[in-house]
């Protein structure tokens, strides 16, 4: 099974890191993902932009519009994700707990995926 693990944090001090701490946070996040990966289990990893750099579609509206800034305003933001893949809930939760003690503060939502892939029949 695929699972996103959506990465929130309070962006504001997450982008205020010293060099130094974003180099620590980096390293440790860079030993279990490379674990992973010998493993078999990472798929993407993506770190996203500050909202500032953010658009929005917003489709409730007979003609669509496009605002600037992400699509809620909140105090932690999505900054980024993982894809793994694991043969449990049991496991993402272990992982994610691993991922958890390298990266200060924030909270990890953790989702299954459903895989599509156009042009092919089923998920």
């Amino acid at each position: 099974m695929l699972y996103a693990v959506l990465c929130y944090n309070n962006e504001d001090e997450v982008f205020a890191w010293s060099k130094e701490q974003e180099g620590t946070v980096m390293t440790a996040l860079g030993k279990v993902n490379e674990r992973l990966a010998r493993e078999g289990k990472l798929s993407p990893i993506a770190r996203l932009m500050p909202t500032t750099t953010a658009t929005t579609l917003r489709k409730d509206r007979e003609s669509a519009l496009i605002t600037d800034g992400p699509y809620a305003e909140t105090k932690e933001a999505l900054l980024g994700f993982y894809v793994i893949d694991c043969a449990s809930l049991e496991e993402i939760h272990a992982i994610a707990r691993e991922l958890g003690g390298c990266n200060p503060g924030g909270a990890f939502e953790i989702r299954p995926l459903l895989y599509y892939a156009p042009g092919t029949t089923g998920t």
